[in-house]
C-alpha cells in the first residue's frame, strides 16, 4: 500500500492535498501488520518509510506535517513493539480525523458565505472548495462557475465534470489564458490552497497570474483550507518540476519545455481566507 501510494502522489492520481495527506497517512497502517524482531526495527521502518511519503512530493506541507505527526509521536515513546504499533494506530486515527474535520469545518464556513444567483471563477482541483460549493447549491443556491482548465495535466476539468454533477450549479470550463476575459463577470474568486508560507500562498501554477489579475480588475479572491496548511515554521516549500511530455509528447530540438507544477503568490492579492476557525481578513 505503502509503495502504491508514493506513485499515486507521484503520478498526481489525487489531485487534493488534503486527500493525498489522508491517503498518505493512512498508509503507514500497513507497517502495523509487518513482524519485527525489535521496536528499533519497527522505528526503523516508520522512518524509512514516513521518508518515501514525503519524498513523494515535497511540496505538500500537509502530507509533510500529517506523516511528521504520526513519526514524531511514536519514536521513543513504547517499550515494546505491541505498544509502539498500538500508538501509531491512535496517531494515525487521529491525524486523520484532524485532517477530515478542518476540510469539513472550512467548506461549512465557506458555504455560508455564497449567495444565490453568484458567479464566482475557480482554478484547479480543491475538494474543500468543492464541499463548501455542494453544501452553497444544497441550501438552496443557484451558483454560476467559471472553472480554468489547470496544468499540469487539466486538473481543472476534474472540478468541472465534479461541479456538473451539483444541482443547481452550472459550470463553465475555459482555458486559463480566458481568465482575464470572464473576470468582470464573476463575483468573486474561490480557490484552494497548498499551502500558506511566511505570507506566501503556494498552490498550483496559474493561481499567480489570476490573483493579480483579479485584485487589478476589482474582483476579491477568497482562499479555502484547513488551517493545517497555514504553516507558521518548520517546512521549506519545493516546487514539483513535472514531466515535459505533459505538454509536448515528443520532444523538439532547441525547446527547453516548462511544466512547474505549483507558483507563489503573495498574501497581498488574496482578500479572505476561509478555515476551519472562520473567515480570515488580509
Amino acid at each position: 500500500m505503502i509503495n502504491e501510494t508514493v506513485e499515486e502522489i507521484q503520478g498526481m492520481q489525487s489531485h487534493s492535498s488534503s486527500s493525498i495527506a489522508i491517503k498518505a497517512t493512512q498508509a503507514l497502517a500497513e507497517l502495523l501488520g509487518r513482524e519485527y524482531a525489535s521496536v528499533d526495527e519497527f522505528e526503523l521502518d516508520l522512518q524509512r518509510n514516513a521518508g518515501a511519503l514525503r519524498r513523494a512530493n515535497p511540496s505538500h506541507a500537509s502530507l509533510h506535517n500529517a506523516v511528521w505527526a504520526v513519526e514524531r509521536s511514536v519514536l521513543d515513546a513504547a517499550d515494546t513493539v505491541e505498544e509502539s504499533k498500538a500508538l501509531a494506530r491512535e496517531i494515525i486515527d487521529r491525524v486523520v480525523d484532524d485532517i477530515e474535520t478542518g476540510k469539513r469545518r472550512a467548506a461549512a464556513n465557506a458555504a455560508k458565505t455564497f449567495e444565490d444567483g453568484e458567479t464566482f471563477m475557480t482554478h484547479d482541483f480543491s475538494s474543500t472548495a468543492l464541499a463548501a460549493v455542494e453544501a452553497a447549491a444544497m441550501d438552496g443556491n443557484y451558483l454560476d462557475a467559471y472553472v480554468m482548465e489547470a496544468r499540469p495535466r487539466y486538473i481543472g476539468r476534474g472540478t468541472a465534470r465534479m461541479l456538473a454533477a451539483i444541482d443547481r450549479v452550472e459550470p463553465h470550463l475555459m482555458v486559463d489564458s480566458a481568465m482575464g476575459h470572464f473576470l468582470s463577470e464573476c463575483d468573486r474568486v474561490v480557490i484552494g490552497m497548498d499551502c500558506i508560507v511566511d505570507d506566501t500562498l503556494y498552490n498550483r501554477v496559474g493561481t499567480l497570474p489570476l490573483a493579480a489579475t483579479a485584485k487589478e480588475l476589482g474582483v476579491p479572491v477568497v482562499v479555502v483550507g484547513s488551517g493545517a496548511k497555514v504553516i507558521e515554521e518548520g517546512f521549506a516549500f519545493e516546487n514539483q518540476l513535472r514531466s515535459p511530455s505533459e505538454v509536448m509528447l515528443e520532444p523538439v530540438d532547441g525547446i527547453t519545455i516548462e511544466n512547474p507544477a505549483y507558483d507563489a503568490t503573495p498574501i497581498e492579492l488574496i482578500d479572505q481566507l476561509i478555515t476551519e476557525t472562520g473567515i480570515h481578513e488580509f
